[in-house]
């Protein structure tokens, strides 16, 4: 509990203390901001400083079928899929929400993204957002955890999205992020856990890119059997839709998962392929 007040005190100070840029965020002239640095919420696994518009409204459903590395048996994977569904809203220019569920776990999201600057022409020089988020993961069982109790289910994460648009075509971005989950799967691991993602976005045409992202744990216990994830895939906008396809090392897509418990292995061919459907309302 400790830890988790430390989480909230942190998140709280840092979205007050980045009110006054919110706010000068909504005031610069339209012509000077750099915009489409990415055209979806996310890399791959990892967030993007991309929003949903004010009143706009987006539904993404997410497929992460199993490992390819039993080829035809279970037709690389696709037997084993697990699905996500997620919902966001645009509040304000600078604000949305999100609720979502996935397989994974059977685990439930609420959170939030808040847009604390944009980068701008001639001016500053980086986009920067703040992802945060309230998982439940309902599948624990209490007839194996007998001293289980609801606050033991819950996981939270805070990451800070810093990106660059470096030219028409390529757009990067660091995303340190802190996690704490109640309950750890492999006991030495701390709850609460520290992580470096690295994204990128090259644009190959109008309509298609080539996207990674790789997550760098920074305290995983030893002895671990999770790995860092690593995923590539490519984006197709057409229209209101955007599709998103990828392979990874990481079958779960909410971020403690993927961050805490990948266990594909590229050397190994233990890796997963998954699509992202985007739809604007």
């Amino acid at each position: 509990m400790k830890h988790l007040s430390t989480l909230f005190v942190f998140l709280t100070a840092l979205i007050a203390g980045a009110q006054e840029d919110l706010l000068e965020g909504l005031d610069p002239e339209i012509d000077q901001e750099v915009i489409a640095t990415w055209k979806s919420l996310k890399v791959v696994n990892f967030e993007t400083t991309k929003l949903v518009a004010p009143k706009e409204f987006q539904l993404i459903i997410s497929h992460r079928f199993g490992s390819v590395e039993n080829g035809i048996d279970d037709l690389f994977g696709m037997d084993n899929a697990v699905t996500r569904f997620q919902f966001a809203y645009g509040l304000t220019e600078w604000m949305h929400v999100e609720a979502s569920r996935t397989g994974f776990n059977k685990t439930y999201q609420l959170a939030t993204k808040f847009k604390l600057k944009k980068q701008i022409e001639e001016g500053f020089p980086f986009s920067i957002a703040l992802f945060t988020a309230m998982d439940a993961n309902t599948e624990l069982d209490k007839s194996i955890f007998p001293k289980l109790e609801f606050i033991d289910r819950l996981g939270y994460t805070a990451q800070f999205i810093v990106a660059r648009k470096i030219s028409k075509r390529l757009s990067a971005q660091l995303s340190p992020t802190l996690f704490h989950q109640n309950f750890v799967t492999f006991d030495p691991q701390d709850n609460t856990q520290y992580a470096m993602g690295l994204g990128a976005r090259y644009k190959l045409t109008n309509r298609w890119s080539l996207n990674a992202d790789y997550g760098y744990h920074l305290n995983r216990a030893d002895g671990s059997p999770f790995l860092n994830p690593l995923s590539i895939g490519v984006d197709l906008e057409t229209g209101g839709h955007v599709f998103q396809m990828h392979f990874t090392n990481a079958q779960p897509m909410l971020t403690n998962g993927f961050l805490s418990q990948a266990t594909g292995d590229w050397t190994k061919g233990r890796f997963y392929f998954g699509f992202n459907l985007v739809r604007v309302f």
